[in-house]
């Protein structure tokens, strides 16, 4: 019995479909991200560049568990579809091909932002039209 996965992801919230002989299965994952902002300009000797390396350090901390967190939601797919609006789905790909997961990803592609039941009609799709 083959799973397929595809799901839509940004740095707020992954909306995953499962796909398999006994059904679909829709779940989302939040994530735990604070809004991440840059600052233009240089260092500064107030020491205010040492603060913003501990936000960026944490920030990506944070991406990272998300992403795990994802990753054990769709352990079980032999094909995965990602798609979404930013960064994320790149990234994601980026730490799914530095695991066991690394053949298993079929499509990568951009989307804007998408209703639940629209994600799992696109997932549908693409399964019962590539697979």
């Amino acid at each position: 019995m083959k799973t397929e996965v595809g799901l839509w992801i940004d740095h707020r919230k992954a909306i995953i479909v499962t796909v398999t002989a006994k059904g679909e299965e829709t779940k989302q994952i939040k994530s735990t991200l604070e809004k991440h902002v840059r600052y233009s300009g240089g260092s500064r000797q107030d020491g205010s560049q040492e603060a913003e390396d501990v936000r960026d350090r944490g920030f990506t901390n944070q991406l990272g568990k998300y992403y795990d967190d994802v990753i054990a939601c769709i352990r079980d797919a032999e094909f995965i579809q990602i798609f979404g609006p930013g960064e994320a789905k790149n990234e994601l790909e980026k730490r799914l091909k530095s695991t066991e997961h690394r053949g298993r990803i079929v499509r990568i592609e951009t989307a804007d932002k998408m209703t639940t039941r629209q994600i799992a009609a696109k997932v549908r799709h693409y399964f019962s039209v590539d697979t």
